[in-house]
């Protein structure tokens, strides 16, 4: 089993804030919410709802760009301070 970690960008946009995965925003990996954490929230949730259906689908994972994407079969513990 492989882990992902995914950049994503959480950018204020007038009264809302946007978020976005570069690395899946062809697949519509986007989202907003009213606040940042409700923004990373959602982008969370929309990152995990485009990796199962790419699961399903039987399509590759994105494993790149490098600044984009980490993958790794180690287990990794990320925490946000």
């Amino acid at each position: 089993m492989k882990s992902y970690a995914f950049r994503v960008v959480v950018e204020p946009d007038e009264d809302r804030w946007v978020a976005y995965c570069p690395a899946l925003e062809q697949y519509g990996a986007a989202t907003w919410g009213f606040t940042e954490a409700e923004a990373l929230k959602h982008i969370r949730e929309v990152v995990e709802m485009v990796l199962v259906e790419l699961v399903e689908d039987n399509l590759p994972i994105p494993d790149g760009p490098e600044e984009e994407v980490f993958s790794s079969t180690e287990h990794r513990v990320i925490v946000p301070v």
